[in-house]
């Protein structure tokens, strides 16, 4: 017992100084990075925030609580995206110096709302509060220009089925705030005791409501069956890397002839050619397509032939050549595909292998019919990590949601396990089936409920996989009702400044008058002569 309490003596004695205060916020903030990905400890997103928490609620001042979440966030940014630094250098700790100012206000409501001894109305606040106000975070830094939802906390369960079901009825969004409730709930437990109750209602809460999305949630219907095969033709960089990659791409695609294949999916740059400019290499696909007995999806990156600029575009190609399908890439990578405010930050460059030219933007979403049978909506890289693009897609009819990716320069990272992931929060969301198709791997295939079909091909494979999928339809919550989880937790906070805006008018509470004292020689009635 004295043992441990002279422990808890010293580590408040180090956080009293504001060097290891400054380094604990960073590490705490970093601890939910694990549970994403390649660590992949997802049972630890539900605890990971507890120390992150119980420092802020600590922290003398708020100027300091301020400062822990911004640190804590610039942590979790760099745990997320440390990835990116043999590309962009120093600009990687900048970014993530940016980014963590959001989470400034979300330290500054912790200590608010968990400092001291939180009344039982302080600590039901703070299970409402603080889960919508990370959640707003998140949306705030799902903005594209910011770098896109790239390690949404929700994101971290996407191999858990019990949460799976919950994206379905509230996207992932639905999952981050049941994981920030359950974190508030075990802090509470932690520092507060006397909150006992409130913690443990929030918890049976959470149970309760996974349990509902299990039972009773919109299950998606099969409607029939299709093969699949994904095209992984492996790394290859340098001079002549787009002739040989197409080569490979050539070569293992003839491996399914006879294979009652019925499409096949080439990853994300597997074209480097525009293929009205190279009507040989659009030939050699053609003649790919009629040998197989199935349409080919590639993805070009290449100078447009009939307008301005280099775009990346999903393209059909068919028997008789290019199906006139074609999908342009909507949202694109800030930095790797375009310089944001390039007159101001177009030093980047210089510094990181940032993108030399802006690739153009497509203007819509395109549904494609794949052998007048079925149709498939293709997104492209990152555009995966955004709910609303899939969505975007399910409610104009795609059947098979589809995502063509490279992660090429990020091969000994978490990167790609941590990409392909997302397609299994996708499928759950919609209730379709997802594909995840990538040069170097991670290439994987969802089933509609987020599972996993058959194995991955990983970042060591050059291969051509095969996958059995089942169509489905019905309509999960998600997709008939969008984002109704960001509206609940932006009326949480809606109603929180209503409640202190009103507090605030009516001004501290008039001092009451002091009674008189009572005296052995007189009292209020009889005065003392």
């Amino acid at each position: 017992m004295g043992r441990s309490a002279g422990v808890r003596e010293a580590w408040a004695g180090r956080l009293r100084s504001p060097w290891w205060r400054a380094g604990a916020a960073l590490l705490a903030g970093a601890l939910p990075a694990l549970a994403f990905p390649e660590p992949n400890w997802w049972w630890l997103a539900y605890v990971a925030l507890v120390p992150w928490m119980l420092l802020l609620r600590s922290a003398p001042s708020a100027r300091r609580a301020g400062l822990d979440g911004w640190l804590g966030g610039t942590g979790f940014m760099l745990a997320m995206h440390h990835w990116l630094a043999p590309n962009l250098h120093v600009f990687t700790v900048v970014i993530a110096a940016l980014l963590g100012l959001l989470w400034l206000p979300w330290g500054l409501l912790v200590r608010r709302l968990l400092a001291g001894t939180p009344s039982r109305r302080r600590a039901v606040a703070a299970l409402a509060v603080l889960p919508s106000a990370w959640l707003i975070v998140e949306l705030v830094r799902s903005w594209e220009g910011l770098g896109g939802p790239w390690g949404l906390l929700g994101s971290s369960q996407w191999q858990v089925e019990p949460a799976l079901r919950l994206a379905s009825v509230g996207g992932v969004w639905l999952v981050t705030l049941v994981i920030v409730a359950v974190n508030t709930a075990v802090t509470l437990l932690v520092a507060t005791p006397p909150s006992r109750l409130p913690a443990v209602a929030a918890l049976a809460a959470a149970v309760v409501a996974t349990t509902a999305a299990w039972a009773w949630a919109p299950r998606p219907h099969e409607t029939g069956r299709i093969r699949v095969a994904l095209v992984q033709p492996g790394t290859g960089n340098g001079v002549g890397a787009s002739d040989s990659r197409f080569a490979r791409e050539e070569a293992l695609t003839r491996t399914l002839v006879g294979r009652d294949i019925d499409l096949v999916v080439w990853g994300e740059s597997s074209v480097g050619f525009d293929l009205a400019d190279r009507p040989d290499l659009a030939d050699r696909i053609a003649r790919l397509s009629r040998d197989v007995g199935a349409e080919i999806l590639v993805n070009v990156d290449a100078r447009r032939s009939d307008k301005p600029g280099i775009f990346k575009s999903s393209v059909l190609v068919g028997p008789d050549g290019p199906t006139g399908d074609r999908y342009d890439k909507m949202r694109l990578v800030p930095f790797g595909e375009y310089v944001p405010a390039r007159s101001l930050l177009g030093w980047a460059t210089s510094v990181g292998e940032a993108a030399g030219e802006d690739r153009r933007r497509g203007t819509a979403p395109v549904v494609m019919p794949v052998g007048g049978a079925w149709t498939v909506g293709p997104l492209v890289c990152f555009e995966s990590a955004f709910p609303d693009m899939s969505r975007q897609l399910t409610r104009r009819g795609a059947q098979l949601l589809l995502a063509q990716s490279a992660t090429s320069t990020f091969q000994d990272s978490w990167a790609p396990e941590q990409h392909a992931s997302l397609a299994a929060l996708r499928a759950a969301e919609n209730g379709r089936p997802m594909v995840h198709a990538t040069l170097t791997g991670v290439s994987a295939v969802y089933a509609a409920d987020g599972s996993r079909i058959g194995e991955s091909l990983g970042t060591d494979e050059r291969a051509a996989g095969v996958y059995d999928i089942a169509l489905t339809s019905g309509t999960t919550p998600f997709v008939r009702f969008g984002d109704w989880a960001v509206h609940a937790a932006l009326a949480v906070l809606a109603a929180m400044l209503a409640f202190e805006g009103v507090r605030a008018l009516r001004g501290p509470a008039a001092p009451r008058a002091p009674r008189s004292a009572r005296t052995a020689h007189g009292s209020p009635a009889r005065p003392a002569r």
